[in-house]
């Protein structure tokens, strides 16, 4: 029974987001042991990502409400479910493992718990994560990166993205939390990403970050940024969230840079290129870069590996001698981000091959 239903638990997960698969060591399951009891396993199997009120959910699975609506409200707070509150209306839904459980743990992280995910994370997940990146996240450059020439997309504008929404709230990194945990960190700024919209209040409402106006919003992106993080937001043209990643803890930059070409997997309308005859040789762009796209050629110029360049801008806001600039992928390779996370979610649903 035990078995039975971790396993069905891990087959569900497996069906959301970028997935939740299966590992030789059944590292898996030792991971949802730690979070589920069998009766929130049971629970959670009986929800869909489809909020719904607990008196719906209650009839389906002929509880009563009462005890139905107190064992949902216990699982979103601690992090096993998604829960949206409107006046006097509380629904819950199923989450993924990513962006979702995982994250969701941010303020209950301890060491052993720490261990389990980086185990899993450093196996099998990260060909997972890798193979659906580009659905998951998409890169955007930095603002001062682009030539004012260029008319960039409003999606994918760091800053406008942080415009448009009503609530922002500010969380910490929980992959940088996760490795520094471990001791295994990068030391780079921990409170680095935002929530918006439902998400927003749902970390608010769990004491999981807390809420900043736009001007802070703006300088918390600019020193994540200087501080050589990557602005990936969500798949969507109206994203639930934005992060600010790394190459040594980011679960989506990390397994991205076990393959030789990244560039082919993220989602991204930029690449960086080198004007050589400004190149100085200071080699400044090599520390900058998360994807290792730049080395020195034989005459002591910066040079651009194609493959691996996903075009977030780093290594051109440091160039002392402004010889690094991004250039606009060709207009027939351009990508438009789906309209709404409900999308995002289908598209990558479909890509994955997964049928419901």
């Amino acid at each position: 029974m035990t078995t039975d239903i971790y396993r069905d638990l891990q087959e569900r997960l497996d069906k959301y987001s970028v997935g939740f698969p299966a590992t030789e060591s059944g590292i898996e399951i030792k991971i949802l042991k730690t979070m589920f009891n069998e009766k929130d396993a049971a629970m959670f199997l009986n929800l869909s990502p489809m909020l719904e009120l607990p008196e719906s959910v209650a009839e389906r699975i002929n509880k009563p409400i009462e005890d139905t609506a107190a064992h949902l409200e216990d699982m979103a707070k601690r992090g096993l479910l998604f829960r949206l509150k409107k006046g006097e209306s509380i629904k819950y839904g199923a989450i993924p493992f990513v962006h979702g459980l995982f994250e969701f743990q941010v303020k209950r992280l301890d060491k052993d718990f720490a261990k389990l995910v980086e185990q899993y994370f450093d196996s099998d997940f990260y060909h997972t994560m890798a193979q659906n990146a580009g659905g998951f996240l998409r890169t955007i450059p930095i603002q001062q990166s682009i030539e004012v020439t260029q008319n960039i997309a409003a999606y994918d504008d760091a800053v406008q993205i942080l415009k448009k929404q009503k609530t922002i709230v500010v969380t910490d990194c929980i992959c940088r939390k996760l490795r520094a945990t471990v001791e295994t960190g990068c030391g780079k700024p921990m409170e680095a990403c935002f929530m918006f919209g439902s998400m927003a209040q749902y970390y608010l409402d769990h004491d999981m970050g807390r809420q900043v106006d736009l001007d802070e919003a703006t300088r918390i992106l600019n020193e994540a940024q200087e501080s050589g993080l990557v602005t990936q937001p969500a798949t969507a043209q109206n994203p639930g969230g934005m992060c600010n990643c790394c190459g040594d803890c980011c679960g989506v930059l990390k397994s991205l840079n076990e393959y030789p070409k990244p560039a082919e997997l993220v989602f991204s309308n930029y690449f960086a290129a080198v004007d050589e005859e400004a190149c100085v040789g200071c080699e400044a762009c090599l520390d900058r870069c998360q994807m290792n796209a730049l080395s020195m050629n034989e005459e002591a110029h910066a040079k651009v590996n194609r493959n691996r360049c996903i075009g977030c801008g780093l290594c051109v806001t440091t160039c002392p001698s402004d010889a690094i600039a991004l250039v606009l992928k060709p207009e027939e390779t351009l990508k438009t981000p789906p309209s709404t996370s409900l999308e995002q979610m289908m598209n990558m649903a479909i890509k994955r091959g997964i049928q419901f």
